[in-house]
């Protein structure tokens, strides 16, 4: 497995999943656990001196055998500790642990995307600290939620599947959920960029799904079916509908042969269970290997701001986004090293998605020693304080042995826009 270095890892309160780019196949594949099975259960446990979690860890807990613990994401985001016998351990070291356990087949790892179902700011930094302390850089560590895979996935199949709408259903044991993707209004960015969204556009309760399982009853099944038609119906009004997902454990009884006839009715229909490990995969590919992303997936919670600046990339030249629309702010503070052409200022751009503008703003290198071409190496960093404010700051780091790195520095506070509520004005 020396190839699976870009991981997709899907994570959820009961499970987890792992997908690696398969450089051989140009796609994601998914760690099998047993034939066909993908799902990691997420439990720790430790017999004696031994630590086993997933499949193992639950054998122990189902024996009662040594220490188990579940839940062990809301319980590191509660930061809880949990006693066994004279020992106290931290849930976030025993998620951490799991973590790197389930990750033991891949000795090095060049990217991450952790896949959740619902992201805040407190659970993305919580595993991007985990991450880091597995040495993977931090700047290829990203969180992205449910319905950001969804979107990734999609990207990366053939264009007729989502050139109009796209549905998502998702269902557990007693809900079934509908999700569509849709592009956004076009020309926005200068037209040279499609973005789209995925808005929830129906939940429902179910309760004849709690009789499916584990038995199928008949009379119950068919009642769920005829159930789940008309969901469809109310979902599909009025939308041409591209193709349709199917996921979710409360998917594998096969008590729907009405709804699948529906939903095949001129459209193209998937059932699978490995979509969102898949989809974060897709995504570390993207953030590691394009300098500029497209299509980009937005949402009340990403930024609708791009800061850009003029670079040459591998020979290339182009406004190269420091902060990038379609970035969570929390996860935009970086740095570059760059290389200075000529010039007595560095320019960016500023452009707004919101409100259809582009601002220049300027950091002055005048107090900056005068050299040569190519011979003055700046480092620039941005660091957001929050949602609206981006610190840009540039330094002189000094070129090898030829100049020492001098005190030169500048600073410059650029405050965006964000989206105010006004997202659903992009549509």
């Amino acid at each position: 497995m020396g190839q699976g270095s870009i991981i997709g890892y899907e994570i959820n309160e009961k499970t987890c999943q792992i997908s690696f780019y398969n450089d051989k196949e140009m796609e994601p594949q998914t760690l099998e656990v047993d034939s066909d099975n993908f799902q990691i259960p997420l439990i720790i446990g430790k017999l004696r001196d031994t630590w086993a979690y997933g499949k193992e860890a639950k054998r122990l807990a189902t024996l009662k055998e040594g220490f188990t613990v579940a839940r062990l994401l809301s319980r590191s985001l509660a930061n809880e500790k949990i006693e066994f016998g004279d020992e106290t351990y931290d849930a976030v070291w025993l998620l951490s642990q799991f973590i790197q356990m389930s990750l033991q087949s891949f000795p090095k790892i060049d990217g991450i995307v952790f896949s959740v179902p619902v992201l805040t700011e407190e659970l993305a930094q919580m595993l991007r600290r985990i991450a880091v302390r597995m040495n993977i850089d931090k700047r290829h560590i990203f969180i992205q939620d449910y319905k950001e895979s969804f979107c990734n996935y999609l990207f990366y199949q053939p264009k007729e599947l989502w050139q109009y709408d796209a549905a998502l259903f998702c269902c557990d044991r007693n809900e079934i959920k509908a999700y569509m993707l849709r592009r956004l209004k076009p020309g926005l960015g200068g037209g040279k960029t499609t973005f789209v969204t995925v808005d929830e556009v129906a939940n429902a309760h179910m309760k004849e799904l709690a009789l499916v399982y584990p038995v199928l009853n008949e009379d119950k099944a068919k009642e769920a079916d005829a159930m789940f038609c008309k969901f469809i119906q109310s979902v599909f009004d009025k939308r041409i509908v591209s193709s349709v997902f199917l996921t979710g454990e409360g998917f594998e009884n096969n008590w729907y042969p009405k709804s699948l006839r529906v939903l095949c009715n001129g459209r193209r229909a998937f059932i699978g269970n490995n979509l969102y490990s898949k989809g974060a995969c897709y995504t570390a590919y993207r953030k590691l290997y394009m300098h500029i992303e497209n299509p980009v997936y937005l949402s009340e919670t990403k930024l609708t701001d791009q800061i850009t600046v003029n670079m040459r990339v591998d020979g290339q030249e182009m406004w190269y986004p420091l902060v990038s629309w379609g970035a969570h702010w929390y996860e935009s503070n970086n740095q570059w090293e760059v290389i200075l052409e000529e010039g007595d200022d560095i320019e960016f751009h500023i452009e707004s998605l919101v409100q259809g503008t582009v601002k220049t703003e300027k950091i002055s290198l005048e107090r900056l020693p005068k050299r040569a071409e190519y011979s003055t190496r700046l480092q620039i960093e941005t660091m957001f304080q929050d949602e609206k404010t981006c610190k840009i700051t540039v330094r002189d780091v000094g070129f090898g042995d030829f100049f020492l790195p001098t005190d030169f520095r500048e600073e410059k506070v650029i405050h965006l826009g964000g989206n105010d509520g006004k997202f659903n004005s992009l549509s």
